[in-house]
C-alpha cells in the first residue's frame, strides 16, 4: 500500500468515528412524549413521571422514562407491539385511529 493509501483509510476511519458519535448523541433519551391526534398536537407528557393515560381509541403507559401503546382498538394492534421507545426520535404509530407518539 502506497502512502495515500494509509491516508485514505485513516481519514474515512476518522469520518466513521464521527459519524458514530453524531449518531448516539442524536438517539439520546427524550424528555417528553408528544401526542398527535389527526395531525395536531394534543398534548405533551414528560417522560420522568409515571402516567396512564386514555385516549378515545387508545391507551399508552409512561413508566421508568419509556412510552408504550398498552391499548388500542383497532384490529392489528400494531402500535401496541411496537413495544417500549424512549429515545428521541422513535415513534409509535397507530395509523386506523390516526395516533402519533413521539420522542423529544
Amino acid at each position: 500500500m502506497k502512502k495515500y493509501d494509509f491516508i485514505a483509510c485513516g481519514t474515512v476511519c476518522l469520518i466513521a468515528a464521527a459519524l458514530a458519535v453524531v449518531f448516539i448523541f442524536v438517539k439520546s433519551g427524550g424528555k417528553t412524549v408528544v401526542v398527535k391526534q389527526n395531525n395536531e398536537v394534543i398534548a405533551e407528557y414528560p417522560l420522568n413521571k409515571d402516567t396512564t393515560v386514555t385516549l378515545e381509541h387508545n391507551t399508552f403507559v409512561i413508566e421508568s422514562g419509556e412510552v408504550f401503546m398498552s391499548e388500542a382498538d383497532c384490529k392489528n394492534h400494531t402500535c401496541v407491539k411496537t413495544g417500549k421507545i424512549s429515545k428521541r426520535g422513535e415513534c409509535i404509530v397507530c395509523l386506523p385511529n390516526r395516533v402519533i407518539l413521539e420522542i423529544r
